[in-house]
């Protein structure tokens, strides 16, 4: 074999440019504070898009920055089409995606279309009286004639569904937070209002969408109560999880919803929707919400956010729920994200935490679809374990100590290690620091060559560098245990990527007829030989 180079093959590239894209994920809280109020804020984005583009990546997706009481931290939306003060203002957004433009990235921002804040004007409009023109904008219920809740349904953060409103005499439904009501996607008026806002963001110059939570945007109008939930193997921390959830979320009408955002984002050039999917029947909905041109253009799944071991079944399973197959989307895969632990610590050795690591990023961005990098996983960031009295994650909070709290993977990136809070702020953050974040800050690993952030750069390159890992087709060749191999081919262009996700060296061979160049390579020696987490990526030879 070859000593491992650079790929200097490109195809043409294909015409929607998301079609294999690297994403960044950023969380506007916790990335870089200008102000000094211990909050990260929009001009601290901006301030950091050169460093998001030395990645290499395609894209930013920004989580929620609009107007917000923060009960859920963004994710309760008071206002839809302002920024909330704490982040900044509609002139510091605008400046962000001149920026991020002028860089060559595209800008995605979150939107929820399931449920509001209580505080949003929608709601108390609504909740004024049953016969306003938004009284029927969101979840009413009367009573039970014991003035029980109208059905069974539970919210995710811990107990009924359904809050008491005295100046409706009824009950509103809310899947999350009493302070989330629901909003009724199945009325018409809801559904324009929701468009009128992503036409105010698209008007803005975004280049697309995640979508939050789209599978809870509609509910059962009957109100039938859901049925029991047969016993796992898991440990139920909330009443949630004893129902199967067949009536308040994954309504069938919902891809009909989702045909009305893509007549609209296709109004605009070379725009990106991506949709986030959870819940007992995933694999189907996905397919529902981006099938064929009239939906969606990608959406994720749980497949690796809460798997406890990463593995080569697991790897297998989750591509070939996705095959290159005429109607089906195009997949995009998080191994973690702001709601889910990461994965380092879920996953990797105590004492082989950078090999695996590493192995695990090139593993990552081989895979065929959208890749989206969770700020801080190109750090190697490890879980912060937060004190009881420094948590903010409401269900966190409510269920201690049995949920593991989000606030761990929403701690401050780490900037400069010899700065006060790691040059994240001036003044105390909102989340303390991980203790183990400050060897792992931006400029240490920018001093050295052998750094996990060096590493991911360079897979990042590789990723875009090669049309066959950025959008060709997959398919598995070997998935057992520990080894993991696939190639990956386009037109003009066939890689293999072969890894060892085990600790011990391992000897794997492909075709022997077939000629190959090494184009990158982790703990790998001729013949095929690969060590404890290690990885190949060969091109065929012509």
């Amino acid at each position: 074999m070859n000593i491992p180079v650079q790929s200097i093959i490109k195809e043409d590239v294909a015409a929607t440019w998301w079609r294999g894209a690297t994403i960044y994920q950023v969380y506007p809280r916790s990335f870089a504070d200008t102000n000094g109020d211990g909050v990260g804020d929009l001009p601290g984005i901006t301030e950091k898009l050169d460093y998001i583009a030395a990645l290499g990546v395609d894209a930013v997706w920004l989580s929620p920055f609009f107007t917000s009481p923060m009960k859920d931290f963004g994710y309760d939306v008071a206002d839809y089409c302002d920024v909330d003060p704490i982040f900044g203002t509609l002139a510091d957004f605008d400046a962000l995606v001149t920026r991020a433009h002028a860089l060559g990235l595209k800008i995605l921002i979150d939107q929820v279309y399931s449920h509001t804040s209580d505080q949003h004007e929608w709601f108390a409009e609504s909740r004024g009286s049953r016969d306003n023109p938004k009284g029927d904008w969101y979840v009413w219920a009367d009573a039970k004639v014991d003035g029980s809740p109208p059905n069974n349904w539970q919210s995710v953060f811990g107990g009924p569904a359904w809050s008491w409103d005295a100046r409706r005499g009824q009950y509103y439904m809310h899947n999350f937070l009493a302070q989330q009501p629901q909003l009724n996607v199945h009325n018409p008026e809801v559904q324009d209002a929701l468009l009128g806002v992503a036409k105010f963001w698209l008007d803005r110059g975004v280049d697309g969408f995640r979508v939050d939570a789209i599978n809870f945007a509609m509910h059962d109008l009957e109100l039938r109560d859901n049925p029991p939930a047969p016993a796992g193997n898991g440990i139920r921390t909330r009443p949630f999880d004893f129902q199967l959830k067949v009536h308040n979320q994954s309504h069938p009408d919902i891809p009909k919803f989702v045909e009305r955002i893509r007549n609209l984002t296709d109004q605009y050039p070379d725009r990106f929707t991506v949709a986030e999917v959870g819940g007992a029947d995933p694999d189907r909905e996905m397919k529902a919400f981006t099938a064929g041109e009239s939906h969606f253009n990608s959406a994720y799944g749980f497949d690796f956010l809460y798997a406890d071991k990463l593995t080569p079944a697991l790897v297998r399973e989750a591509l070939e729920n996705w095959p290159a197959e005429e109607g089906i989307g195009w997949p995009s895969w998080a191994f973690s994200n702001h709601d889910a632990p990461r994965w380092i610590n879920r996953w990797a050795p105590d004492d082989a935490r950078g090999p695996y690591a590493r192995m695990a990023m090139l593993l990552f961005l081989c895979l065929r679809g959208n890749a989206i990098i969770w700020q801080g996983e190109e750090l190697g960031l490890t879980q912060v374990e937060i004190p009881f009295d420094r948590l903010q994650d409401p269900e966190a909070i409510a269920n201690w100590p049995l949920t593991l709290s989000r606030d761990g993977t929403r701690t401050p990136m780490p900037w400069q290690a010899e700065a006060p809070n790691c040059g994240f702020s001036s003044q105390t953050p909102w989340l303390p620091l991980g203790g183990d974040h400050v060897a792992l800050a931006v400029d240490k690993q920018e001093e050295s060559g052998r750094s996990m952030l060096q590493a991911t750069r360079r897979f990042i390159a590789l990723r875009q560098a090669n049309e066959a890992l950025r959008s060709g087709d997959i398919r598995v060749v070997d998935a057992q245990d520990p080894i993991l191999a696939f190639e990956r081919k386009s037109q003009h262009q066939t890689i293999l990527c072969l890894f060892n996700m085990g600790g011990q060296s391992v000897h794997w061979e492909p075709n022997i007829s077939e000629q190959w160049r090494t184009i990158e390579q982790l703990h790998a020696a001729g013949d095929w030989k690969i060590g404890p987490y290690g990885a190949l990526v060969a091109e065929r030879m012509i």
